[in-house]
């Protein structure tokens, strides 16, 4: 499928609200419930139709005195031709296929958010995380974003292999030396969160943390226009 296309079905998808949309937090939240409420409804189907059988054609005083019990090799007779095979084959099919699309429809959501506000270039470094926002100003373990705006993140590592997630906000990308992988953040509440890295990197590599620090849209300007190009 090419990019236009999956724009096209990804935009047609959100017309009709199918695919959820808000934060990363949000937006896996709800595939998360998707997938629980269907695995559950699906589970409730087939043990309510396992104990039905089971007390349909339990053994005791009720049962036909014709009753003649299917025999080793003998194919079953009375199935209805098949009928109710299909019918659970073909249901099975819609249900899979469509909890595919809708979930590819979802990840092409994560994977291209809506425009960004601001841009900021994560690079990792044995052991710790340094922040360069567009004005030049650099932050060495505190990263500072505005809440409900969508921040994209440019990462990399100046050494070795490092993996930047945040996992109250959802966000987890690769930082590989010589190259730039980008993800985005947008957080819904005020707060300090933890930044780890999820790749063994070294002896330094359960120390390796930052504080992702969300601020109200108006403090995190008002602290922006302050900012320099020298770190903090």
């Amino acid at each position: 499928m090419s990019v236009h296309a999956g724009g096209s079905t990804l935009a047609l998808f959100a017309q009709v609200e199918l695919v959820p949309r808000g934060t990363r937090a949000v937006v896996f939240e709800h595939t998360f419930e998707v997938f629980l409420g269907l695995g559950v409804l699906v589970g409730v189907v087939v043990v309510a139709y396992m104990l039905y059988n089971a007390y349909r054609y339990r053994d005791g005083e009720h049962r036909d005195d014709d009753f003649e019990p299917p025999t080793l090799g003998e194919l079953p007779v009375g199935g209805g031709g098949g009928r109710k095979l299909f019918t659970s084959f073909a249901l099975s099919t819609i249900i899979v296929i469509s909890l595919v699309a809708w979930t590819y429809m979802t990840l092409l959501y994560v994977e291209d958010p809506p425009e960004a506000e601001a841009e900021v270039d994560v690079e990792g470094y044995r052991f710790g995380w340094e922040f360069t926002y567009p004005n030049g100003h650099e932050s060495d373990g505190v990263l500072r974003v505005p809440r409900g705006e969508v921040v994209r993140l440019r990462v990399t590592s100046s050494d070795v292999f490092h993996n930047f997630g945040v996992p109250e906000l959802r966000v987890k990308t690769d930082a590989v030396p010589g190259q730039t992988t980008t993800t985005w953040v947008e957080a819904g509440e005020t707060g300090n969160y933890t930044a780890k890295c999820y790749e063994l990197c070294g002896s330094g590599h359960s120390y390796m943390t930052a504080t992702v620090v969300v601020m109200e849209p108006d403090e995190y300007r008002e602290w922006y226009a302050n900012t320099t190009n020298n770190s903090s």
